[in-house]
């Protein structure tokens, strides 16, 4: 019998109107319902387990959104995106598409990239006024840039955007990338280094060499290994594996991506699964045999890694933010709080003991230190720093049981800069499982708290869900050029 949960606001998936929908409990899982009066009744899984639902919920922190939104609030959620006002959660990671132009048509791709007929494609300029754009935001302008697409390597200008990036303080630029050029040449890599790439974004679906064939349509294996390979030897030595993950695909493949990561510890720094999107190229006929949802892979990681890495080891993402506060109470500043949703995402970081990945939460009480971080915070905004720096570093010896940990964590907390936690980083592998909403499963109440977003030249900033499921195609139209037209103006150029 179907248990009610709360109820919220969704869209539908034919004609993206605003319409009531309830998020309720049956069998053990989480589903959404929502009717539009003109094309009828729609129900999804929302996440597989209710256990899981409920425990993640216990991490729930609401944020305290921007100072300076883009946009009015008049039509409110999803309309009024760019950030609006009723947007409670600031950009903890930014993005900008540099092209829609791609090297690839992936069967799965949610951005429907190289085949609308437009060429979206800002010019160096506006890429420069976005970036001011993101860093103006307040109180807590975001540290972290995305370049995507399309395939942002295939702009040639790609090191000077980086090089703009860094000018305005971003202190981590990411390339979101398929990998083909970097598999290309050695010396692309070391250029992108240079210019100041943090990390790479690399798309990598699993180690059978078939699945590419299904998720992207043609064979890359080798390229990716290859792109890896001359990462290492150019300098850009923190890669992100990308895997988009499909259920009957590649649902077998996540505790060997994560072996081969194991592999590649010196140079790969996170596993970023992300179930599939039901948005851009993907059959919506077919969502119900596509569908995974985070406990679902959760699960399968457990099962895979033979319960070396377990589901409870996992924590929603606002796990994280009385640490931020703590440390911020304590600088007099802000840093970026990670206050999405906790049903957006979960990760947990492991350690390599002795050969093994062993993940951090067998030698950290996370419940224990988070309840510190937030004592740390009240006895700092009552005036006792020192008091409060002194419990922060303790925090960290008491609830910590590896040496390692307590030294990686004892740097973080008593520096608070980018070096320490790129130092923390660089010593685990983070597993991260990201599940981005499209018009089946779209809940308002996520999106409002959504803490990834896009810039676009016209000054708006809006929520990752929210480009792809409802204003993609709208932007592509209204500030990108007819592709035969953007072909003559390049013959003209060349």
């Amino acid at each position: 019998m179907a248990e009610p949960i709360k109820q919220t606001r969704s869209l539908c998936p034919e004609c993206m109107k605003v319409v009531d929908a309830t998020i309720y409990e049956e069998n053990g899982k989480v589903f959404i319902s929502k009717e539009c009066s003109e094309h009828g009744k729609y129900v999804d899984v929302y996440w597989s387990s209710i256990d899981e639902y409920r425990r993640a919920q216990r991490y729930s922190i609401i944020g305290d959104g921007v100072e300076n939104p883009q946009t009015k609030t008049i039509h409110g959620h999803p309309l009024d995106c760019g950030l609006c006002p009723n947007h409670k959660s600031a950009t903890s990671l930014a993005i900008i598409d540099v092209t829609n132009r791609c090297n690839l048509r992936c069967p799965i791709c949610f951005a429907n990239a190289n085949v609308t007929g437009i060429i979206y494609e800002p010019t160096a300029k506006q890429i420069e006024t976005m970036i001011k754009t993101l860093r103006s935001i307040r109180p807590i302008p975001p540290d972290g840039l995305q370049f995507s697409g399309g395939e942002p390597t295939i702009r040639e200008d790609l090191p000077d955007l980086i090089r703009a990036a860094k000018k305005e303080g971003f202190d981590h630029i990411e390339v979101n990338t398929n990998g083909i050029r970097l598999a290309e040449s050695v010396d692309y890599c070391k250029e992108l280094a240079d210019a100041g790439v943090s990390s790479v974004y690399l798309q990598f679906d699993g180690i059978r060499p078939e699945i590419y064939e299904t998720t992207r349509g043609v064979p890359l294996w080798d390229v990716k290994v290859k792109a890896l390979d001359n990462c290492r030897k150019g300098g850009l030595d923190s890669v992100i594996l990308v895997p988009t993950i499909v259920k009957g695909v590649n649902d077998d493949q996540l505790g060997a991506i994560i072996e081969f990561a194991h592999k590649n510890y010196d140079i790969v720094r996170c596993v970023n699964f992300q179930p599939v999107s039901i948005t851009g190229r993907i059959s919506h006929e077919k969502r119900g045999e596509m569908r995974i949802t985070i406990p679902d892979c959760t699960r399968l990681i457990e099962e895979q890694t033979q319960g070396a890495v377990k589901a409870s080891d996992f924590y929603p993402v606002p796990v994280v933010v009385p640490i931020a506060k703590a440390v911020g109470a304590i600088k007099g500043r802000r840093y970026s709080e990670f206050t999405v949703h906790e049903h957006c995402g979960m990760a947990t970081f492991l350690l390599e003991q002795d050969g093994k990945l062993v993940p951090i939460t067998r030698f950290l009480d996370v419940d224990g230190l988070m309840d510190d971080m937030k004592g740390v915070s009240e006895t700092a905004a009552r005036g006792s720093k020192t008091r409060a720096q002194v419990q922060l570093l303790s925090s960290s010896l008491r609830h910590a049981k590896l040496g390692l940990v307590r030294q990686l964590a004892g740097a973080v907390f008593s520096e608070g800069s980018y070096k320490s936690l790129g130092n923390f980083m660089r010593r685990v592998l983070m597993i991260g499982i990201m599940h981005f909403q499209d018009p089946y499963n779209f809940d308002l109440e996520r999106l409002e708290r959504c803490g990834i977003h896009y810039a676009i030249p016209d000054g708006r900033i809006i929520p990752f869900c929210a480009m792809n499921s409802i204003y993609r195609p709208k932007i592509e139209e209204q500030l990108g050029v007819p592709l035969k037209d953007w072909q003559e103006k390049e013959k003209h150029i060349g």
